[in-house]
Formats: C-alpha cells, structure tokens, sequence
C-alpha cells in the first residue's frame, strides 16, 4: 500500500506542471486525497466490511467534492486532476496510468445489475466534463474530449468527441476530418433541421394541392 501512495504522488509531477513539492503536493491535492481515501475504503470493502468502506467514502467526498464507491478498481499511478465533481460508480474498473479531470462521470444508465459501469483500460485519458455511462469498455491510449458523453466501446488509440461520443481519430488517423471542438456533434439540432425539411415538404404539398383544386 505504501509503495502504491508513493507512486500516486509521483504521477502528479509527470502530469501537472503546477506541483512544485512534495509538502505541497501531499497537503494540498484534493484528488490524490481522495485515491488515498479510496484505497482505504476499498480494503474494507474487499473484507465485506461494507458500512465502514462507505463511510471513508462519503467522508472524502464531503472533504475532496470525488465521489469514488469503495467498490471500485482502481490501477496504479491514477490521477485525478482538479478533482472536484468526479463520480465514479460501484463496478467501474480502471487500470494503469489513467487521468481523469474534473467533472468526470463514470456511471451507470439504470437500475441493471451486475457489471452496470465502465472499464476503463491502461493511458486512457478522460477529460474534463466527459460522461462514460454503462458497462461500456474504453480501450487502451484512448482520449475521451471534454463534454463528452459516450455510450459505446472506444476502441484502443482512440480520440472520442461529442454528444454522443463519435470517434474521430483511431490508430492515428482521422476518421472525420472536418471535426473540430468548436463544431462538435449535435443530434438533436440535426434532428430540429430534418423535421424543419420535413414540414417545409408538407406545406409544399399542401399548396400544390390546394393550387388545384382551385384550379378544378
């Protein structure tokens, strides 16, 4: 366990050039808190003892604003950048080397049982405000971009974007060139657009038809 906190404090100065010192880093980390909390917690819960992991949960939380059930699994050398808003649920796997910013969600999409959260595999990244739902599998090297909400399997070296999460870059080429962040996916827009051409269709018969029956 020890070797695990030391090594949780040094992925924070390979990630974030902000960190300065160790004294710093340990006081003032409010996401390298909440790991250490879940650590923990999460021993107790392998131990079944249930209530005690929750409430080392529910504690961090009121302290770090994370939210990490003590069920979940976690990897090593994982960051949580910024920290504040990140939930993650009871089934969730993370491996090694994933970084998550803040207001990261790795939920579920109801009430199933079973595996309902995410796997989140090696160097994944997930940035901020992205929502991984369901027992979904984000693959090795992927990046999931900010806002993000993603519903499906990412596959490994993958960059996913949008509402919902479409891949646009895998293995290092581009799947759709002409997407940008300041243009991301918007189905229901597409969805307002189709309908508006749908009606304009409609008025269009309606007038052809009332032309003739005039004209009758």
């Amino acid at each position: 366990m020890f070797k695990s906190f030391r090594e949780d404090i040094d992925v924070v100065f390979d990630q974030d050039p902000a960190a300065r010192n160790y004294v710093e880093v340990i006081l003032t980390y409010s996401g390298l808190h909440a790991i250490w909390a879940h650590r923990v917690a999460h021993a107790f819960f392998k131990r079944k003892f249930f209530f005690i992991a929750r409430v080392i949960s529910q504690v961090s939380r009121f302290f770090t604003g994370v939210e990490i059930h003590p069920g979940a699994k976690i990897g090593r050398r994982f960051f949580i950048d910024h920290g504040m808003g990140v939930v993650i649920g009871e089934t969730c796997e993370i491996g090694d080397n994933v970084t998550l910013f803040q207001g990261v969600t790795l939920g579920g999409t109801g009430k199933e049982k079973g595996k309902r959260h995410p796997t989140i595999q090696d160097n994944a990244l997930i940035a901020t405000g992205a929502k991984v739902l369901g027992s979904i599998v984000v693959g090795e090297n992927s990046k999931v971009g900010a806002g993000s909400v993603v519903l499906k399997d990412v596959p490994p070296n993958s960059t996913v974007v949008g509402i919902p999460g479409k891949v646009v870059i895998q293995d290092g080429v581009k799947i759709q060139k002409d997407l940008n962040h300041c243009d991301l996916p918007d189905p229901m827009n597409d969805r307002m657009k189709q309908l508006e051409k749908e009606v304009n269709e409609l008025k269009s018969l309606l007038r052809e038809y009332e032309g003739r029956s005039r004209s009758s």
